[in-house]
């Protein structure tokens, strides 16, 4: 999966200690929150909130899974994968591993691109085919597929991609 190509760099922004707690406390907050039901995962805009705390701003790529009840609960928000500035190695047969050990109904993908350009690559529409296909074997709907980057987020779902 490769980061869509830039011309020009995002700027980094580096947070001071007191702040990294404040962010790690926030997205403790948020999980429990998401957990318990308290937000339906339907809305991309519920979503989009959710990774930009999870995801915005890191130096290197990370592919991770939202897996989800049968109502879209989050059962849980899963760092699989993390690979470097502009791509990452992902397992199709691991991610279906992860969802049938979580009894998961739906997942929705997420990557961040630090190149701070959240369009899709060709990688990654293929990557998403692929997963999608691997998982509709063992009854697992993909959603969507979200790209987060400093520079906002893309549905694949609200493009017409899934």
């Amino acid at each position: 999966m490769a980061a869509t190509n830039s011309s020009s760099t995002a700027q980094r922004t580096r947070f001071t200690a007191a702040e990294t707690k404040a962010l790690y406390k926030a997205r403790q907050i948020l999980d429990r929150h998401f957990r318990a039901g308290g937000v339906n995962l339907s809305s991309p805009q519920a979503v989009r909130d959710y990774l930009r705390q999870h995801l915005a701003g890191r130096p290197h790529e990370v592919f991770a899974c939202m897996w989800l009840d049968a109502q879209n609960r989050l059962i849980e928000f899963e760092e699989l994968f993390r690979g470097t500035l502009t791509q990452t190695s992902v397992y199709p047969r691991e991610i279906v591993k992860a969802a049938l050990a979580r009894n998961a109904a739906a997942v929705l993908f997420c990557h961040n691109h630090p190149s701070g350009v959240p369009e899709p690559s060709r990688a990654d529409m293929a990557l998403t085919d692929s997963l999608k296909t691997a998982l509709g074997f063992v009854d697992v709907k993909v959603l969507d597929h979200f790209i987060v980057s400093d520079g906002g987020t893309t549905s694949f779902a609200e493009r017409g991609l899934i």
